[in-house]
């Protein structure tokens, strides 16, 4: 990733965020997990009052469309959704060192220095168009992964909101 990277807010786009966990680990690979970063979402968006379009949990990364929030950037939204999800998430043990945290994945403990990888990639949505562009790419992802056969069947993710089939586990904002 280049070191002088340069994010565009203030402009009242949307924005595109993707960010995965540490060195593309399935650390959200179980429903508990996926449940957590769900319920975190929420918590986050009620703090800083943001928009969310759509979104989409899979076992080692995230993507998210959102607006820009009312309080702080989507950067520090971003830091205190990743930093509710990563303590939630780490298996309680005694002390630990901060280098080596536990973490709960594939039905067992790993030590591992941090939960998600440091930067995030946020591209600017200015038209409908690319929009429903990312929203469809967002929902077909578990489709792709060949997660499930049908982007219904995935439940972390908007599709149900959009679709009318399921029970969405977020509110969306619909966006004209």
């Amino acid at each position: 990733m280049p070191r002088n990277l340069k994010r565009f807010y203030g402009r009242g786009d949307l924005h595109f965020i993707t960010f995965g966990c540490y060195r593309r680990l399935p650390l959200l690979g179980s429903a508990r997990a996926r449940n957590a970063l769900v319920k975190a979402l929420e918590e986050v968006r009620q703090k800083y009052s943001f928009p969310l379009v759509g979104y989409v949990v899979m076992p080692e990364h995230v993507h998210l469309l959102i607006g820009e929030p009312e309080r702080g950037t989507p950067s520090t939204m971003l830091h205190s959704l990743k930093l509710r999800v990563s303590k939630r998430l780490r298996r309680p043990k005694r002390k630990q060192a901060p280098a080596q945290r536990t973490f709960q994945f594939e039905g067992r403990a790993a030590a591992l220095p941090q939960f998600w990888q440091r930067r995030f990639y946020d591209f600017n949505v200015w038209s409908a168009a690319k929009r429903r562009e990312k929203l469809e790419y967002m929902h077909r992802n578990p489709v792709a992964r060949k997660l499930v056969t049908d982007p219904g069947d995935w439940l972390w993710s908007s599709y149900a909101s959009y679709s009318g089939r399921g029970t969405p586990l977020v509110k969306i904002d619909y966006v004209p």
